[in-house]
C-alpha cells in the first residue's frame, strides 16, 4: 500500500527555489515568479518516476524558450550555443534533481527512475491513474515554467513483497 505524500507544495516551493538559486539564477537576477495557474501552456516537459513507499511523478514543463534559457543557465553557455540535447540533457537533470529531493523527504525504499524527456507539451505525458497533487507555477522571464508532484492512485503491489 502506498503511503501519504509527506512532501507538500511548499516543500516542493524550497527545493525548486533552492534549484533555481543554484543552477538557472545564481545571482538572483531572474527568480522564477510565481502565477499559482497549473493550466499554463507548457511547450517541453520532463519528468521522474518514484516507486516504493509513495508512487508517482515529478514533472518539469516550460516553454521552448525557457528550456533553452535553463540548458544556457545550466551549462553556463550563450543560448545561441544550445543545440536540441543540451535541452534535453538539462531538462532530464532538473526533473532528476528535484525528483531526487523528493525522493529522500519519503519513507526508506522508494526509488528513483531515470529522467523521461519529451520536447513536446506536459498535456501528451500519460501518468495513466495518477492525480496531480500539487506543484508551483510560475513565469521566468516571461515565459511559463511549472514543476509538479502527480500521485499514482493504484497501491504499488510490490511494496513488501
Amino acid at each position: 500500500m502506498s503511503t501519504e505524500v509527506e512532501v507538500d507544495e511548499s516543500d516542493l516551493a524550497e527545493m525548486v527555489e533552492q534549484v533555481w538559486e543554484s543552477y538557472l539564477d545564481p545571482e538572483g537576477v531572474s527568480p522564477l515568479v510565481p502565477t499559482y495557474d497549473e493550466n499554463q501552456p507548457s511547450e517541453v516537459h520532463s519528468s521522474v518516476s518514484i516507486t516504493g513507499s509513495w508512487t508517482g511523478h515529478v514533472v518539469y514543463a516550460s516553454s521552448r524558450a525557457a528550456a533553452v534559457r535553463a540548458a544556457a543557465a545550466f551549462l553556463a553557455m550563450d543560448p545561441d550555443e544550445v543545440s536540441e540535447e543540451d535541452v534535453s540533457d538539462t531538462l532530464g537533470e532538473l526533473a532528476n534533481i528535484v525528483g531526487g529531493n523528493v525522493k529522500a523527504m519519503l519513507p526508506p525504499g522508494s526509488q528513483l527512475s531515470l529522467p523521461q524527456v519529451n520536447l513536446t507539451p506536459e498535456s501528451s505525458a500519460r501518468f495513466p491513474n495518477t492525480e496531480r497533487i500539487g506543484g508551483v507555477y510560475g513565469v521566468w522571464e516571461g515565459e511559463p515554467v511549472s514543476i509538479s508532484m502527480w500521485h499514482s492512485r493504484i497501491d504499488n503491489k510490490e511494496e513488501g513483497a
